[in-house]
């Protein structure tokens, strides 16, 4: 049997993985991570990280496990927090749940459980891990979770193949009503308890008072941009049949109203724009922290919030099966999510001396820049990158 710490975030998931790992006769630590002192930006009830640390405790002495709390609140800073001011500052929306699973869970946390004498870290995340051999040598693959609805590879896309090897997923051929009854059936008080949301063992945070600590309101105009424009009727495509990013104008549109700071919306944006009187709902197409504008669109359908693919600078390409990682000229044939929650969709990928191409077989809707795109094939999650454009 193995040494196994556990990410106990105080959640009915983590509860169970370690009531699993202790059946099976594992020796299991308990692990709270304390990424956040500053209670000013979260919203009361809403998974607050001191509720959560006693909640975590509670199950650990009910396991009869050894239970710590660690303070990471200084790596989650610079590696998250800083990461996510410099993304909305140049413009784009940042995914702070994927970089906290690779720079905080399973890289500090990881190191930390090393130190402790682990052989391996456990988290309730909903995803598989498996073994197969190329080439002599053992390869972890990274699988969908068999509850569907509750799949949480995407948020892993990042790890690499050491991080995978420590790794150990126990809820990951559950459902979450068998989750539940298992909590349940063992007398753990997280059973009931309702899912997380917001930032990584944080919790829901009040985002525009959180950027505020860093990113000032700098009031600027929206612009929208008919449904009708030439530049939608006759979209550019670039060699590989991609649409090419608009370069919207403020010419492009007419002034509707102002905003408090480009930095603050995000592509699909609805929420925030505070327009009314015009025949349907605006919707953020794009926005530009140079010139400060936010272009939006009316309507859900708005042709703006479509596109056919994106691109990945070859920086930002990540392979978690290296083995199966493409060279310059070659394409493969995926299942795609731009979003967590999104059912894969077929797209194909083309590597470039620029970086990855991803055409879609269908047009999809805000493909976001900053956000991550996720490649599957035959439920195993392959690679990854954040979107440029």
């Amino acid at each position: 049997m193995a040494r196994v710490v556990v990410g106990l975030s105080g959640g009915v998931d983590s509860s169970v993985a370690a009531l699993l790992l202790k059946q099976q006769g594992h020796e299991v630590i308990g692990m709270y991570m304390r990424n956040w002192h500053n209670a000013d930006v979260t919203i009361g009830n809403e998974c607050p990280w001191i509720d959560d640390s006693n909640d975590a405790m509670l199950v650990a002495e009910k396991l009869g496990i050894p239970f710590q709390v660690i303070d990471l609140s200084e790596a989650y800073h610079h590696r998250i927090v800083e990461y996510m001011f410099a993304e909305y500052a140049a413009g784009r929306t940042p995914n702070p749940d994927v970089l906290c699973n690779r720079e905080i869970k399973f890289d500090v946390f990881l190191e930390a459980a090393l130190k402790l004498g682990a052989d391996y870290v456990a988290t309730g995340h909903y995803c598989r891990k498996a073994e197969v051999e190329v080439d002599g040598k053992l390869v972890f693959q990274l699988l969908s979770g068999l509850d569907l609805n509750k799949d949480q590879s995407y948020f892993l896309c990042q790890i690499k193949q050491e991080q995978l090897a420590k790794a150990l997923f126990p809820i990951g051929g559950l459902q979450k009503a068998e989750v539940r009854k298992l909590a349940s059936d063992a007398g753990l008080h997280t059973a009931g308890k309702k899912d997380s949301q917001g930032l990584c063992f944080v919790g829901k945070v009040k985002l525009p008072v959180f950027l505020q600590q860093q990113l000032q309101p700098k009031p600027g105009t929206v612009i929208e941009i008919p449904a009708t424009h030439p530049k939608l009727q006759h979209r550019d495509m670039n060699a590989l049949g991609i649409n090419c990013p608009i370069d919207w104008q403020r010419k492009d549109g007419v002034s509707v109203g102002t905003h408090q700071g480009a930095h603050f919306f995000t592509v699909g944006q609805r929420k925030g724009l505070q327009i009314g009187g015009l025949a349907e709902p605006l919707f953020v197409l794009q926005t530009d922290t140079n010139e400060n504008l936010v272009f939006a669109g009316q309507g859900v359908e708005h042709p703006g919030l479509y596109t056919n693919g994106l691109f990945i600078a070859r920086n930002d390409v990540h392979w978690i099966r290296e083995d199966l990682a493409l060279d310059v000229g070659m394409d493969m044939d995926v299942l795609l999510r731009i979003r967590y929650r999104q059912t894969p969709f077929p797209a194909r990928l083309l590597y470039t001396d620029e970086g990855m191409y991803i055409r879609f077989e269908t047009p999809q809707k805000s493909v976001t820049p900053g956000q991550f795109a996720a490649w599957y094939v035959d439920g195993a999650l392959l690679g990854s990158g954040a979107i440029t454009c």
